[in-house]
C-alpha cells in the first residue's frame, strides 16, 4: 500500500526514502560549499596583497587545511552521494535503495564528523594547520592537539563513503528494472558504478594512514618518523595511492551528469556511449597507478619516475575519448542553451584546459620547476571547479525541476553562469602566470612582484563567491515559489526520471518499469 513521508523532524531524522536523503545529503554539501568558501575568502583577503594583514600566519595555515578539507570531503562528495541518492533508482527503474536503512546511517554520521572537524578552530592550539594533505611530520610530530580530533573525523567520514559506496554497488546490480541490461544503464550511473568500486578500494587506505599518525602521535610508533627507523615518505606513497583516485572520484560522477545534459540540449544520442563507458573504466584503473606523480620531488629513482610520467600521460588518452565524445556529440545538434548546458559546455572547456596544464606537471622534469607553487594550484582548481562543482552546478538546475515540481527562473540562472564563469577564470587563471613566476604556494605574505596577479585572483574570488549566494537564492525561490514544471522537463531528455510526474512521487516505482529501446543509456 502506498503511503506518504512521516510528519515533523521524525521524517528526517529516521527516513529511509532515498529522496529525502538525497536532499538531505545535497543541502548539507551546499552548507558546507558556503563554509569552504568562506575558509577561501580568509584566504584572498589575505592574499590581496603583499604583508600580513588580516590573520596571523598560523591561522592561515588553519583556513587553508580547512578549506581544502572541506571542500573535499564535505562539499563535493556527498553532493555526488546526494545526485546518486536521488537519481539512480529512479533512472534504473528501482523502488529505493537496495540498503535503505544504512543508507540513514551513512548520512547521519557526516554532520557530527565535521561538527567536529569545525569544533577544532576553537579547540586549544587551533584547527589542523599542516595542508589538506596533512604530511607527516607536519601532521604528527608538529601537529596541534587537535589534529587526534580530526583523525576521528576522518575515520567517520571514510565509513560514510564507504557505506554509501556499498549501497550504490548492491543497488545497481540487484535492483534494476526487468531488461535495463548493463549496457542499457545511463552514463551517470556507471560512472557511479565505477566510483563506488574505487571508493570501496581506497578508503581503507586513507583510514589506515590516519591510523598509523594516531600510533605515531599517541603509541610511541614511529611509521613516519626517522628518529624511530621510519620514513616520512613512506607517508607521502600511502595517502597519494588514496589521493590519486580521490581525485577521480571527485570527477567520475561529473563525467556522468555531463552525459546526460549535452545529449538532452543537443537533442542527439551520445555519442559513443560504449567507449564512453570503457573510457571511465579505463580512468578509474589508472588512477590507482599514477599516484607517485605527487612525489617527483622527494628523490625517486629515475625508472620510476619515468613509469610515472608515461602511466600519467597515458590518462589523457580516455580523458580525450569524452572529450571527443561530447564535442561530437554537439557536432550539428539542434542546440539551445539553458542554463544546465551552458555549466556543461563551461565544464568541457575549462577542464580540458586544467587537463593541458595536468599534462604539463606530468613531464617529469618540467615538474620540478612548477612544484609546491601556483601553477600546481591553477591546475587542481582548474580541475576542480568545473569538474566538480559546475557540474554539480548543472545537475542541479536540470533534475531541480524534477525533484520540486518547480521551474527555476532561466534568466536568474543564466546570470548566475555568468557571474560564476567570470569569478572562476579571474580567480585561477593569473595564479599559472603568479606560479610560473614562482609563487610559492600555502603562504600568507609573498614578494611584491606578484601583487598585481594575487589583487586579480582575490577580486575574482569574492566575484565568484557572490554568485554561489546568487545560486542559493535561485534554488529556495524556485521551491518556495517557482512555476509548475511539467513531467518532461527538457525537450529532448530521455530515461525512466523523466516518466515520472514532477515532483518524483515519495514512492517512484511500486510496479517495475517497462524497459523500452529508447529509454537505453538515458
Amino acid at each position: 500500500m502506498a503511503h506518504g513521508p512521516a510528519k515533523g523532524i521524525g521524517r528526517w531524522l529516521y527516513t529511509t526514502n532515498h529522496k529525502d536523503i538525497g536532499s538531505m545529503y545535497l543541502w548539507f554539501s551546499f552548507a558546507m560549499f558556503f563554509l569552504g568558501g568562506v575558509f577561501a575568502l580568509v584566504i584572498r583577503a589575505e592574499l590581496f596583497q603583499p604583508g600580513l594583514q588580516i590573520v596571523e600566519p598560523n591561522f592561515f595555515n588553519q583556513m587553508t587545511t580547512m578549506h581544502g578539507l572541506v571542500m573535499v570531503f564535505g562539499a563535493v562528495m556527498p553532493a555526488f552521494v546526494g545526485l546518486a541518492n536521488w537519481m539512480i533508482p529512479m533512472m534504473i527503474g528501482a523502488p529505493d535503495m537496495a540498503l535503505p536503512r544504512m543508507n540513514n546511517w551513512s548520512f547521519w554520521i557526516l554532520p557530527f564528523a565535521f561538527a567536529m572537524m569545525a569544533s577544532t578552530l576553537f579547540m586549544e592550539g587551533g584547527a589542523p594547520n599542516f595542508g589538506w594533505t596533512f604530511y607527516a611530520p607536519l601532521s604528527t610530530t608538529y601537529a596541534p592537539p587537535s589534529v587526534t580530533f580530526f583523525i576521528f573525523a576522518v575515520h567517520i567520514m571514510g565509513a560514510s563513503s564507504i557505506m554509501g559506496a556499498i549501497n550504490i554497488v548492491a543497488t545497481i546490480l540487484n535492483m534494476r528494472a526487468p531488461g535495463m541490461t548493463l549496457m542499457k544503464m545511463p552514463l551517470f550511473v556507471w560512472t557511479w558504478l565505477i566510483t563506488a568500486y574505487l571508493l570501496i578500494a581506497v578508503m581503507p587506505v586513507l583510514a589506515g594512514v590516519v591510523t598509523m599518525m594516531l600510533m605515531d602521535i599517541h603509541f610511541g610508533t614511529s611509521f613516519f618518523d626517522a628518529a624511530g627507523g621510519g620514513d616520512p615518505v613512506l607517508f607521502q606513497h600511502v595517502f597519494w595511492f588514496f589521493g590519486h583516485p580521490e581525485v577521480y572520484i571527485m570527477i567520475l560522477p561529473a563525467f556522468g551528469v555531463v552525459s546526460a545534459i549535452i545529449p538532452t540540449f543537443a537533442r542527439k544520442p551520445l555519442f559513443g556511449y560504449s567507449s564512453m563507458v570503457y573510457a571511465t573504466a579505463s580512468i578509474a584503473f589508472l588512477s590507482f597507478i599514477v599516484w607517485a606523480h605527487h612525489m617527483f620531488t622527494v628523490g625517486m629513482p629515475l625508472f620510476g619516475e619515468l613509469v610515472f610520467m608515461y602511466a600519467t600521460m597515458l590518462i589523457a588518452v580516455p580523458t580525450g575519448v569524452k572529450v571527443f565524445n561530447w564535442v561530437t556529440t554537439m557536432f550539428k545538434g539542434s542546440m539551445t542553451f539553458e542554463a544546465p548546458m551552458m555549466f556543461s559546455i563551461a565544464f568541457v572547456i575549462l577542464f580540458t584546459i586544467g587537463g593541458f596544464s595536468g599534462l604539463m606537471l606530468s613531464i617529469a622534469p618540467a615538474d620540478f620547476q612548477y612544484h609546491d607553487t601556483y601553477f600546481v594550484v591553477a591546475h587542481f582548481h582548474y580541475v576542480l571547479v568545473p569538474g566538480a562543482i559546475f557540474s554539480i552546478t548543472a545537475a542541479v538546475y536540470y533534475w531541480l525541476p524534477k525533484w520540486s515540481g518547480k521551474m527555476y527562473d532561466e534568466t536568474l540562472a543564466k546570470t548566475h553562469f555568468w557571474l560564476a564563469f567570470a569569478g572562476l577564470n579571474i580567480t585561477f587563471f593569473p595564479m599559472h602566470f603568479s606560479g610560473l613566476a614562482g609563487m610559492p604556494r600555502r603562504i600568507p605574505d609573498y614578494n611584491p612582484l606578484w601583487a598585481d596577479w594575487n589583487m586579480i585572483s582575490s577580486v575574482g574570488a569574492f566575484l565568484f563567491g557572490a554568485a554561489q549566494v546568487l545560486f542559493l537564492y535561485i534554488v529556495i525561490r524556485t521551491i518556495v515559489s517557482g512555476k509548475q514544471a511539467t513531467d518532461r522537463v527538457w525537450e529532448g531528455s530521455h530515461g525512466l526520471e523523466w516518466t515520472v510526474p514532477s515532483p518524483a512521487p515519495y514512492h517512484t516505482f511500486s510496479t517495475p518499469p517497462v524497459i523500452k529501446d529508447e529509454d537505453a543509456h538515458g
